[in-house]
């Protein structure tokens, strides 16, 4: 049984993860924190597996308080920040979840956590209507812009920033690089295929050993990418 601390500043979150889990066959909850201090104590007496652990919270932030751990549990990261996830990345967190997080996403997130240390992964429950349509922020200009993923077409790398299309022709630029997006799209149904590009494979229309067209756009796939990026392609088929 998969020994689970939950740690979050905010009740919803804490309660919408301790539904999910309860769902998921072999995992029990065996601490809910408001903040990482009240963390350490648990971390101290009981045995706990992984931490569902929010970042922006008071006295301490997610990120400072694992560093602070000197042999610390598997992490997975909820938080409503996406620009966090370089930084939880870099610490070996298992998965970054931005909310709200849908139950799907979730799942892949456990059982990647599964996969790691080598277990397997079963759902009882049906959560998977509970939450909308999965979203994320991406930082354009000042503000932070809500992107459903659903609606994301690809993306273009552009020297420093990448340029984001979606499904309804509108684009814009988000400071950032193209391997960070790719971690950060990792788990969901993205997939690079050039050194410039990475492409949602939900909204492909039809590929050759050369390109892959999403709609009207003709994207190239690299030389380098083009025996993984067939392979996954032709698994789906």
């Amino acid at each position: 049984m998969l020994q689970c601390l939950l740690i979050d500043d905010e009740p919803p979150a804490l309660k919408v993860l301790s539904r999910y889990i309860s769902d998921i066959g072999g995992m029990e909850v065996v601490g809910q924190c408001k903040n990482a201090i009240e963390a350490i104590e648990i971390l101290r007496n009981q045995r706990v597996d992984v931490i569902f652990l929010d970042i922006k919270m008071p006295r301490i932030v997610g990120t400072d308080f694992l560093k602070s751990l000197s042999h610390p549990p598997k992490v997975i990261f909820v938080t409503a920040y996406r620009e966090f996830a370089v930084d939880g990345f870099e610490l070996d967190a298992v998965d970054y979840l931005v909310k709200p997080v849908s139950f799907e996403r979730f799942l892949k997130a456990v059982t990647k956590l599964n996969r790691i240390i080598g277990r397997d992964v079963s759902y009882t429950g049906n959560s998977t209507s509970a939450v909308a349509d999965a979203f994320v922020y991406l930082k354009v200009n000042k503000d932070m812009k809500k992107i459903f993923i659903d609606q994301l077409l690809y993306i273009e790398s552009c020297k420093d920033y990448v340029k984001i299309f979606l499904t309804d022709g509108k684009s814009f630029l988000v400071k950032q690089s193209i391997t960070a997006m790719e971690n950060l799209f990792s788990d969901q149904n993205f997939l690079r295929v050039h050194r410039s590009y990475i492409i949602s494979m939900d909204n492909i229309s039809s590929y050759n050993g050369i390109s892959i067209r999403l709609g009207k756009t003709e994207i190239p796939i690299g030389r380098l990418y083009k025996h993984s990026v067939l392979e996954r392609l032709q698994g789906r088929s």
